[in-house]
């Protein structure tokens, strides 16, 4: 079971997000578990049970993990092909963001279009990897910064605006034999009051903050290893990348 897969068809999309659906999904990412032991749990018929099951089935977000005698019937145990679903923006089609349409980097509606592509395409290329068996590297970086002033804020943008265009434009490489072009993303943005992941991540008051950075590369990946850096809009071009902040 994955810790986490992108649902990408529209149907998938819509079968995930039945309430009931939702529910049995969240049982059988605890542990394996039949329609007559889903049905106790949730309140339903099994039969119901049965019918919801063989949908979330037919679209891939549940598997068959074995069968079991019980008395003169032999009983399906399911369970949930992720412990956790993001939907991605494929299945919206032609209503889906596009962050060409308006490029604004201090905006937080192109943010979230930046954003949303990132789902899209890490969500596509996680599908080929998966498809290929070939390995997917990516990096991600995440941390927290308090800054004392709007002044400061806006100061830290700039240094690392022309930080990463730096690196850019040392390491872009347009004609490289073999070369493949990677897509850099960084973003800034106000922290959620009342987040409790944020809250438990948040360093003591005198410390510095850290910044976390995970890099992973998957048994089974795509056709080949893009990196995703999480946080400026370039897709590899000497072009200053893009700092996004809420308005």
């Amino acid at each position: 079971m994955w810790d986490v897969t992108v649902i990408e068809d529209p149907a998938a999309a819509a079968a995930s997000l039945d309430p009931m659906r939702l529910r049995l999904l969240a049982e059988l990412a605890a542990g394996p578990a039949s329609a007559t032991m889903l049905a106790g749990k949730v309140g339903l018929a099994r039969q119901k049970v049965n019918y919801h099951l063989r949908t979330l089935e037919r679209h891939g977000l549940v598997e068959l993990a074995g069968e079991r005698r019980k008395g003169n019937v032999t009983e399906r145990l399911m369970r949930a092909t992720a412990a956790s679903y993001v939907i991605s923006p494929l299945a919206l089609g032609a209503v889906q963001p596009d962050p060409a349409r308006a490029r604004d980097r201090l905006s937080a509606r192109w943010l979230l279009s930046v954003a949303a592509r990132l789902v899209r395409d890490v969500g596509t290329l996680i599908a080929g990897a998966t498809k290929a068996r070939k390995p997917l590297a990516t990096y991600a970086l995440d941390g927290e910064v308090r800054f004392a002033s709007a002044a400061d804020r806006a100061a830290f943008v700039e240094e690392l605006t022309q930080g990463v265009g730096a690196l850019i434009r040392k390491y872009h490489d347009g004609t490289a034999p073999g070369g493949r072009e990677h897509r850099v993303v960084i973003a800034l943005h106000p922290t959620v009051k009342g987040d409790p992941a944020t809250r438990a991540s948040r360093p003591a008051a005198g410390e510095p903050p850290a910044a976390e950075g995970t890099t992973a590369v998957q048994a089974a990946g795509a056709p080949e290893a893009p990196e995703v850096a999480e946080a400026a809009e370039s897709s590899g071009s000497p072009e200053p990348p893009r700092a996004a902040e809420a308005p």
